[in-house]
């Protein structure tokens, strides 16, 4: 089970093919669902959300495409799931189908869930689209454990 949407993932998987294409850029949206392997439609209609929330610019016509509105670490991950994720709207659901869950009426879960959404909030207010695109965690060297002689 995912954390994020299937929309989410296939935004997040289009906004990094960006950043790391620029000097392609404009990119046709279906040179975008070829080379990451979102169905089309699908993402024709992901990518005219992310235009409408001004994390993409798009230009018709033949030549045409999409680029990043702002550099890739100017655009917040936050930015990019708005449009998908209930989650980080300020008129989220109750996950566990309270019909009304706050702070002054909290359902059983209300406390320990948002600890939890917090956290996702604050991972996806701080990292850009540049931190998943290109940093990459130092790995560690393995070494096998030395036998000594006894």
């Amino acid at each position: 089970m995912s954390m994020i949407s299937r929309t989410s993932e296939y935004a997040l998987h289009a906004m990094i093919h960006l950043a790391r294409h620029v000097d392609d850029w404009p990119i046709p949206g279906r040179r975008i669902a070829e080379e990451t392997g979102v169905p089309r439609k699908y993402l024709a209609a992901i990518l005219g959300d992310l235009v409408r929330g001004r994390v993409l610019e798009s230009s018709p016509g033949k030549g045409g495409g999409f680029r990043l509105a702002r550099p890739a670490k100017e655009i917040r991950l936050s930015e990019v799931f708005a449009p998908f994720e209930p989650i980080l709207s300020d008129r989220r659901p109750c996950p566990f189908g309270q019909a009304v869950c706050s702070d002054d009426d909290p359902c059983a879960g209300h406390k320990q869930w948002k600890r939890v959404r917090e956290t996702y909030q604050r991972f996806l207010e701080t990292n850009s689209i540049y931190d998943v695109a290109f940093k990459h965690p130092k790995r560690r060297a393995t070494t096998s454990p030395r036998r000594t002689k006894r």
